[in-house]
């Protein structure tokens, strides 16, 4: 009986209906568990720690990017165009930044032409004069004075002597010089010195010029 029991029995490696390389009635080899075990993982990750973020889709979309695709970084040089607008922008700055000193001299000689001129011919200059007989010696006197102020502002102008005050004093008589021979109707020395007020007018804006003196 003894050995019968002991021929029929379960086999040691039963226990419970469970033994090894059996699970659930199911055997299982030691192979084949590795094989699932292994086929487990990459089907299903591994959840990720809380908090954590999860890199994978950035990772692909980073991959997936070209280098074609990538825009070029702000200032970086993409050619001569870029040399090109460089140097389009210094000599714009270069030009706004002495327009205003070249404004100021040009407007300084012409004054000074024209106060040369009234000082040593005035009789030539009576006509211009308004109200005066221009045969008087009024006249005269006008036509000199008028020179000496004109001489003076040229003189601030091109020097650089508080060249705003100067062209604000410039741009009040050349107005006056406008309003006068506007009388008789516009003529082609009228509208010269509509050009020239306009420049005046435009200097007396001027801020933080080159080469003064005196601001």
């Amino acid at each position: 009986m003894s050995g019968e029991s002991r021929g029929t029995g379960p086999p040691a490696s039963w226990a419970g209906g469970r033994g090894r390389g059996w699970a659930g009635g199911r055997f299982r080899s030691p192979a084949g568990s590795r094989e699932e075990r292994t086929i487990r993982q990459v089907v299903e990750p591994a959840d990720s720690a809380p908090g954590s973020v999860d890199t994978a889709p950035v990772e692909a979309e980073a991959l997936a990017v070209s280098p074609s695709t990538v825009p070029a970084r702000a200032g970086a040089s993409t050619g001569p165009r870029t040399g090109w607008r460089d140097r389009g922008e210094r000599a714009s700055a270069a030009v706004a930044e002495w327009a205003p000193v070249a404004g100021r001299i040009l407007l300084g000689l012409v004054l000074a032409w024209f106060g040369y001129h009234e000082l040593t011919s005035p009789g030539n200059w009576t006509g211009y004069v308004p109200v005066i007989n221009e045969a008087s010696n009024l006249a005269i006197v006008a036509v000199l004075v008028h020179g000496w102020v004109l001489f003076v502002l040229a003189i601030a102008l091109i020097a650089g002597i508080a060249p705003r005050i100067s062209a604000a004093i410039t741009s009040v008589l050349l107005l006056e010089i406008v309003i006068s021979l506007s009388v008789s109707g516009l003529s082609d020395t009228s509208m010269r010195d509509v050009g020239i007020l306009g420049l005046a007018v435009v200097l007396t804006g001027c801020r933080n010029q080159r080469l003064v003196l005196r601001d």
